[in-house]
């Protein structure tokens, strides 16, 4: 087994995981602490060390508020330790390699954790990448930097490194893949076949690496779990990044907040006490268009083909971000009807089975789902050859919160995890899981999903989502079921909204 791997900055030595076959190296650095004069600029490059350096747990979260002291769903399902390492130093990875030797060229796998862009980190207990790596893949978990330490932005910090002016946290994820690109071949992994994959935040932090002029050639295929997230109602949203201007005028908001004349000073602040002034001030931080790393909205520059075109693979889970329109009252809702469908309003109201409720929502619809078919459709029709292979995650999840499938509980089956998890799992969860699990490793070999399952029986068909096979990947209490959609008006009438809402 590969115990002991030489890495660019140094010899790292690597721990046997529950299955003894796979090596779990922690902790391993990728750059320099971003501490001190190192705050709110790129990732250094790491120092090196002498001797060998024992990566045998897990490293420092990013600094964000302290896990596991509320009540919330995610709390109890696994942020559940409040005195978990954290620390600004925080720029590591982790491996895990099933490799016996460094000439294996085995495929890679280099994830991002979700949360929102303020909180997570790698060492949440579902990512372990065991179970992934036990099929055969080098599986890599990068921590970066969050909040106002990953996606502030400032006139000094423009003006002092116009290079890189913003969006820390996504270069510190770009700073964790080329990393891997030169240093994977040592734990076996193959630096020619990489696929990057993130779920919510960190599959939006996918699509805005695949926007990036500065990754093409870096990976081979994407995953991108609950992270287009667009409603078929509004322009904008979640992922739509802010204007350098507007950043830099919340920063300078910010500093000054902080009690600071530059950003010089402002580095010199202690990392709990910055944090607690951010969370005081109240104006959460996320990407940055700053014309650099990041060039566009990465879901519009999808459409027109601007970015590192690779296979996807895309979904969501059932319950998750469903929109609707805001009424009070009926009068309200068709005024607003009006106001966003124009000339096709009176259509829209006909195929509308939703109507107006009590809620003051209506024509709710998941718009994540939306989103990725209208993108995928439309991605075909440009004469793009790449495929897009769409999933959703629908079904039962058991506990006595009657959770549905909530944003997120995808995580433990994709990676195999359910028995780290508190809920009480049974064998057709267990079964669903190592369907999923066996479909996202094929992808990453491959670009393809489909394979053969552990039993030696050829897994149902998942065919890519175009308009000529619409045929999304339904993963039920029954296991995998493939099914043609059968696309609605209403439906085809949102993704129209969609497309036209990105295009605009």
């Amino acid at each position: 087994m590969l115990r002991i791997v030489k890495t660019e900055n140094g010899t790292v030595r690597g721990i046997e995981a529950a299955d003894p076959r796979i090596t779990a190296f922690k902790g391993i650095p990728f750059a320099a602490p971003p501490v001190g004069k190192n705050r709110w600029r790129a990732p250094q490059p790491a120092e090196n060390w002498e001797g060998v350096r024992d990566c045998f747990r897990f490293a420092p979260i990013s600094v964000q508020d302290t896990p596991g002291l509320g009540t919330d769903i995610y709390c109890r399902e696994w942020h559940v330790d409040p005195d978990i390492a954290m620390d600004e130093d925080c720029l590591y990875l982790n491996v895990w390699t099933p490799a016996k030797s460094a000439d294996e060229k085995l495929p890679v796998f280099v994830w991002f954790f979700g949360g929102g862009f303020q909180w997570g980190y790698p060492a949440e207990m579902e990512f372990d990448g065991e179970r992934l790596a036990r099929r055969g893949i080098v599986v890599v978990t990068v921590n970066y930097r969050l909040n106002v330490f990953g996606f502030m932005a400032h006139p000094d910090i423009t003006r002092d490194q116009p290079d890189a002016p913003a969006n820390f946290g996504h270069l510190d994820q770009q700073a964790g893949i080329k990393w891997v690109v030169r240093n994977i071949a040592a734990f076996g992994g193959d630096p020619h076949c990489i696929t990057i994959g993130g779920q919510s935040a960190g599959g939006g932090s996918v699509m805005n690496q695949m926007a990036s002029p500065q990754n093409v050639g870096l990976f081979q295929r994407a995953l991108v779990m609950s992270g287009i997230i667009r409603s078929p109602y509004a322009a904008g949203g979640f992922g739509t990044p802010n204007t350098l201007e507007n950043a830099e005028k919340n920063g300078a908001a910010f500093v000054e907040f902080l009690g600071c004349k530059s950003i010089d000073e402002a580095r010199k602040i202690d990392a709990k006490t910055v944090l607690a002034k951010y969370n005081e001030f109240g104006r959460r931080m996320f990407g940055v268009q700053d014309g650099k790393f990041l060039v566009g909205d990465a879901s519009k520059l999808f459409l027109e083909g601007k970015y590192v075109n690779v296979p996807v693979m895309a979904g969501n889970t059932a319950d998750e971000f469903h929109s609707g329109i805001m009424a009070k009252t009926p009068e309200e809702y068709v005024a607003k009807v009006k106001e966003i469908f124009g000339d096709r309003a009176e259509e829209f109201l006909a195929l509308d089975e939703a109507k107006f409720d009590e809620s003051g929502f209506s024509a709710r619809t998941a718009g994540i789902e939306q989103s990725i078919k209208a993108m995928f459709a439309e991605r075909k029709k440009s004469g793009n050859e790449m495929n897009g292979y769409y999933y959703r995650f629908e079904p039962d999840i058991p506990g006595w919160d009657n959770p549905g499938t909530f944003h997120s509980v995808d995580l433990w089956f994709f990676f195999e995890t359910l028995a780290k998890c508190w809920r009480p799992f049974v064998g057709r969860h267990y079964d669903l899981a190592r369907q999923m699990a066996n479909y996202l490793v094929n992808f990453i070999k491959t670009g393809d999903p489909n394979g053969i399952d552990a039993d030696g029986t050829q897994m149902p068909e998942w065919k890519p989502f175009n308009d000529e096979t619409p045929v999304e990947m339904r993963f039920t209490s029954e296991g995998a079921k493939p099914e043609t959609e059968n696309v609605s008006k209403f439906s085809e009438m949102l993704r129209e909204k969609v497309i036209e809402s990105l295009k605009n």
